[in-house]
């Protein structure tokens, strides 16, 4: 009691799909915190009133254990959230430039550096995308 395990929701997959629709849809959910032992391999969880319409009570092989970790931690007060718990990302600059060559074409891309994002979660996208939407950068 007490731990946290995470959920696994992959069988559910044509009931509820949890934000995602196919191989994009999360595998587990959590991580929830364990109320009770019910049987030796049932457990009863704490689940969210989003999950209200699913029984709390499951078997073991329906759980994976969750290892807290600091790092899962965000910190809130660096990142500006609105009501609605939405952040917007902007692009903090510009680190590189390559063109990738189709059959009949060749596109220019720019890998971008996003605010409130760490240096290896840089993403490579088009540079005219990039250049309508944040001029300031070019």
């Amino acid at each position: 009691m007490g731990d946290h395990v995470f959920l696994k929701v992959s069988p559910w997959k044509g009931v509820q799909r949890f934000g995602k629709k196919g191989k994009l849809a999360p595998r587990y959910i959590g991580p929830f915190e364990i109320l009770e032992r019910v049987e030796e391999v049932a457990y009863q969880l704490a689940l969210p009133p989003a999950l209200s319409n699913v029984h709390n009570v499951f078997h073991i092989s329906m759980l994976r254990r969750y290892i807290p970790d600091p790092s899962h931690v965000l910190d809130y007060d660096t990142v500006p959230v609105q009501d609605d718990l939405s952040c917007e990302e902007l692009p903090a600059r510009i680190l590189d430039r390559k063109t990738q060559t189709l059959r009949s074409r060749t596109i220019s891309m720019v890998k971008v550096q996003w605010q409130y994002h760490k240096p290896d979660e840089a993403t490579w996208e088009r540079e005219e995308d990039i250049r309508e939407r944040y001029p300031h950068l070019f």
